[in-house]
């Protein structure tokens, strides 16, 4: 059965609900700033292609989220259940990034990469496209390590929720 909504004022707010309510995986994905590493917690990474590899996501506007736009090298750190703590981190302003007790490492190239992620794809952009007040990236997995498996971590209803 179809719902119609009505494109109008309340749109925003039932198109909202509806993501809220759609799990996702969750990211950190991060670049080699010009001050220092830079990165952003996202649950918007989705696979594109597999000729080439590709992958997308979205930011919105912050710092974090400008330069990883800007970047034509960035690794996108695919988070386990152990990672909750750290997903939280970097998608709050203000709080710790990058520390010791984290356990980043940076890679030859200068972008940091978290050594325990389920995943890490280091990429480079291959499309930016602005849609509103976002910033939608497409870019190419030059190289993967994936990691020990273990649970899931699942943004959902605005929390993350962690799974086995």
């Amino acid at each position: 059965m179809r719902v119609s909504v009505d494109i109008g004022t309340g749109v925003v707010e039932q198109f909202k609900a509806a993501f809220r309510g759609y799990p996702t995986g969750v990211a950190v994905i991060t670049v080699a700033g010009p001050d220092g590493p830079a990165g952003l917690t996202a649950s918007s990474v989705a696979s594109v292609s597999l000729a080439p590899p590709a992958l997308s996501f979205s930011v919105m506007d912050s710092p974090s989220a400008r330069l990883i736009a800007a970047a034509d090298r960035l690794v996108v750190n695919i988070l386990g259940a152990e990672h909750a703590d750290l997903a939280r981190d970097f998608s709050r302003p203000g709080a710790p990034r990058f520390t010791p007790e984290q356990g980043w490492t940076i890679l030859p190239t200068g972008e940091p990469i978290l050594p325990g992620a389920q995943a890490a794809l280091r990429c480079v952009t291959l499309h930016r496209l602005p849609v509103g007040a976002s910033m939608v990236v497409v870019a190419e997995v030059v190289a993967a390590e994936v990691g020990p498996p273990g649970g899931r971590l699942i943004y959902h209803e605005r929390r993350f929720v962690t799974e086995g």
